[in-house]
């Protein structure tokens, strides 16, 4: 545990703001998300008096007119304080179906990851009212127990840490203090538009419901609390049932279908994130599934999500990435290798060294284009490559992006490598006939 003083940055603070911050977990270096709102400007003051060590992170998002003076004050905060600041400046897309909001927030986490280096921790100034708003908007947006569980205190990113000491503490107990202390901060000018959901929430929403309800931030932390211990359990079930289902990265369908509804769902979503893609937001999550089930073999079912797709081939489930792979055929050349999607390929001189009296051999790389047939051994009659693929359980989507193997000489084309399923043996084995060796691995699962 890490602890430390600094009273003479600042005053003693109150103790229920001191506490959270006071012993943290270790750390490699400490930062605090600084924007230089009413909360971060108070957790940076609170923090720098507990913590010799601490550096604010500043993202200037450049979206409001304001944001340069914004910047500037938080520089000039931190100089009085002797907090050393690091600045990001980013560039927001244009908002997609998830709004401007969902986009900021993404280019901040992105910085936040990119940032943190092994064992650091990250300060952020959410509270209690941010806790209720986002467990209330989670809820209109239909979220499961896995939304309603809210932000959790801390969770990884990157190589380091986030950690909210004052989610038990409620914008009005911070809005207190700062003023009794004259402390000084700015205000985005964007939180007062109601365009926002969550502005429209924090303004219209929940003062009628705490005015209703005192004590609703301790209500709707309560029901997060329960909502995080269901979802432990959803976790803890998924693990044990991966056990049975779970083949090679793939799901068995004969044991996937004798769960029930709700088991099925919990499971994807775990494998889902497991392999750290988003959910995707689908409203009836039993229909799709039922209907990737039912589907019959001559059909390609698919739930599609945001850089990869479900899918089902013969006796299994597959999350596939989405990789986009050149329609150009490209040269290999002996060197370091040569990325091709998910695919890493290299020529390697064996037996001989590379002398002009054996150069190395005409290779190229490119994807089926159709018709193609392959010869596996000398002799042999030729077989058409897509029968071939069909007897291996190769599924479709892989046959359109493996790496496909030639020799170019004039007039004649040898196809000597199919991804890592197979490879000639004049380029193979422990000696290969050709004196060069080539090397097809795939180079992500």
């Amino acid at each position: 545990m890490k602890a430390g003083g600094n009273a003479a940055r600042d005053p003693d603070w109150p103790g229920d703001l001191v506490e959270p911050v006071s012993t943290l977990p270790d750390y490699s270096r400490l930062w605090v998300a600084f924007s230089g709102g009413l909360d971060s400007a108070l957790l940076l003051h609170v923090v720098s008096a507990c913590h010799p060590d601490v550096t604010a992170l500043h993202i200037n998002h450049q979206l409001q007119p304001n944001h340069e003076q914004t910047e500037q004050f938080c520089r000039d905060t931190c100089a009085r304080l002797s907090v050393p600041l690091v600045v990001q400046r980013v560039e927001v897309g244009v908002a997609g179906a998830s709004g401007l909001e969902a986009a900021a927030r993404s280019a901040r986490y992105r910085v936040f990851k990119n940032q943190l280096g092994e064992n650091d921790l990250l300060l952020m100034a959410h509270h209690g009212d941010d806790q209720a708003e986002t467990v209330l908007f989670r809820l209109l947006r239909g979220s499961g127990v896995h939304g309603l569980a809210g932000m959790p205190r801390t969770r990884p990113i990157g190589l380091g840490r986030l950690f909210r000491p004052w989610l038990n503490i409620s914008r009005d107990r911070l809005a207190e203090v700062a003023s009794a202390a004259g402390l000084s901060w700015t205000e985005d000018p964007s939180n007062e538009s109601h365009a926002f959901d969550r502005n429209y929430l924090r303004h219209a929403v929940l003062p009628g419901l705490k005015s209703r309800w005192p004590n609703l931030l301790k209500r709707v932390a309560h029901s997060a609390e329960a909502c995080r211990d269901s979802e432990q359990l959803n976790q803890r079930l998924a693990e044990l049932q991966w056990q049975v289902c779970g083949d090679a990265g793939r799901v068995k369908l004969e044991p996937f279908k004798a769960l029930s509804g709700p088991e099925q769902r919990n499971l994807v979503r775990w494998w889902i994130s497991h392999q750290r893609w988003p959910v995707p937001a689908i409203s009836d999550w039993g229909q799709a599934l039922a209907d990737m089930l039912e589907a019959g073999e001559d059909r390609e079912p698919e739930i599609r999500g945001d850089g990869f797709s479900l899918r089902r081939y013969r006796e299994h489930l597959y999350l596939v990435p989405q990789a986009r792979v050149s329609e150009e055929p490209v040269d290999l050349l002996p060197g370091p290798g040569l990325k091709w999607a998910c695919w890493r390929l290299q020529l390697v001189a064996e037996t001989r060294a590379l002398t002009p009296e054996n150069p190395p051999p005409p290779i190229r790389i490119s994807t089926r284009q159709g018709g193609e047939r392959v010869r596996f051994a000398e002799g042999e009659r030729s077989r058409a490559l897509k029968t071939w693929l069909q007897e291996q359980g190769v599924p479709p989507w892989e046959r359109a992006a493996l790496p496909l193997v030639y020799r170019e000489e004039p007039g004649t084309s040898e196809l000597i490598a199919i991804g890592d399923l197979w490879c000639s043996g004049q380029y193979s084995g422990s000696a290969p006939a050709a004196g060069w060796r080539l090397i097809v691995e795939r180079d992500c699962d």
